[in-house]
């Protein structure tokens, strides 16, 4: 009875779902220590990303476009506003609404996460031709709509 057990543990070690998993956390991890070294947590830098893309967003803008409940962004926009890589600007329409821009600081970053994202993806993918890397992405989105992920988009 033990040898099945074992035997089922290692099935679940070789698991989708367990590969999956881990991979995603030890990406996470190194993006993490990597924004570490810029003085920023991970996570943060979807709040500069979302802002590089459309610059000025409300706060309920930036909660919608991450994901994340309403106090997620504003812990978020504080911190960042702190460390000088954003700045909050009331709105000229209504005084009561603050709206987020990037500083040049926030910019700078910004190109420094983007060189870091990129020598990581160089580092996850070695060995893994284009053509395999963008039918796995295929693959990822397709798991994460059959899960009930709306938000995962068709394109390449």
């Amino acid at each position: 009875m033990m040898a099945g057990g074992h035997d089922m543990s290692r099935d679940h070690q070789k698991s989708l779902a367990v590969r999956m998993a881990a991979a995603s956390r030890v990406y996470r991890a190194r993006i993490g220590a990597l924004l570490a070294d810029i003085g920023l947590h991970a996570g943060q830098e979807g709040v500069l990303k979302a802002l590089d893309r459309k610059d000025g967003q409300s706060m309920s803008e930036l909660a919608t476009a991450l994901g994340v409940q309403p106090p997620t962004v504003t812990k978020m926009v504080g911190r960042l506003t702190s460390a000088g890589y954003i700045e909050r600007r009331s709105s000229e329409a209504d005084g009561r609404l603050a709206h987020v821009y990037l500083t040049d600081e926030g910019r700078a970053a910004l190109t420094k996460i983007d060189r870091m994202l990129k020598r990581i993806d160089r580092q996850a993918f070695a060995g893994i031709d284009g053509k395999d890397q963008k039918k796995l992405g295929r693959m990822l989105r397709r798991v994460a709509r059959n899960l009930g992920d709306e938000t995962a988009g068709d394109a390449a």
